[in-house]
This record gives C-alpha cells, structure tokens and sequence, in this order.
C-alpha cells in the first residue's frame, strides 16, 4: 500500500494527515504522539478512528498540524485520520466510522465581535438612568 493523504480542520486548526501500511507509528509535526499530546483524553481523540475501525498498529500516521487550540488540533486530526482510512478501503471502514460521527467536519466556529458591545452577543450594562 502506497501512501494516502487526507486532511481534517476543526475551528481553527488544520491537519494535513498522512498514512501508509506500518507498525502503528503516530508522529505530529515530527514528535511522537505522547510528546505532542501530553493528555490522554486527547491522545485516544486522536485514536479513535483506528478503535472504530479495529486498525490499531496497522497503519503508520505523519500528521503536519498548524493553528488552533490543543482540543480543535485533536479533533481535526481526528477528522483527517478517517477521511485517510476511508481511502484506504470504503466498503470495510466507513460505514462504521460515519455511524461514530467521526466523517462529519464541525463547522461551529467562533461568532465574530461586533462594534459597540463587548462581545460577538453580549451588551454593556443598560442604564435607565
């Protein structure tokens, strides 16, 4: 199997994900996983896709991640690392992989400041007098 490439956004984040046939390797902008990721809940986001689709130690990932938060960051290389295994094979991982939710992009993003109030929807205090 020759290398496949997908990519995953979530807010403000963008993950450019690489996957080809391996040990299970996952490397995000040049350090392993447990460096880049210091918390387990993030960690098994980003491992989520290959419990789904029972592919743990399968496939080695390259993931190039820029902008956001630590939590978009996950969920976008979440979202890139089932567009790649959806290339892989269709018919085997992405029936189960679209009943998880994990093929679906989260377009929430956040609501911009408007002028003459503090915030994207909150007003300074009203005073009657």
């Amino acid at each position: 199997m020759e290398q496949t490439h997908a990519l995953g956004r979530r807010k403000a984040a963008v993950a450019r994900v690489y996957l080809a046939a391996g040990k299970g390797n996952i490397t995000i902008n040049d350090r392993p996983v447990e460096d880049f990721f210091k918390d387990d809940s993030l960690r098994y986001i980003v491992n989520q896709p290959f419990a789904v689709t029972s592919t743990e130690g399968q496939f080695d990932t390259r993931i190039n991640v820029v902008g956001g938060g630590i939590k978009g960051q996950a969920e976008a290389i979440r979202l890139g690392i089932s567009r790649a295994l959806c290339e892989v094979d269709k018919e085997a991982y992405r029936p189960a992989l679209k009943a998880a939710g994990f093929l679906t992009r989260d377009a929430r993003e956040v609501e911009r400041k408007k002028p003459g109030q503090p915030g994207a929807r909150r007003r300074f205090q009203f005073s009657k007098r």
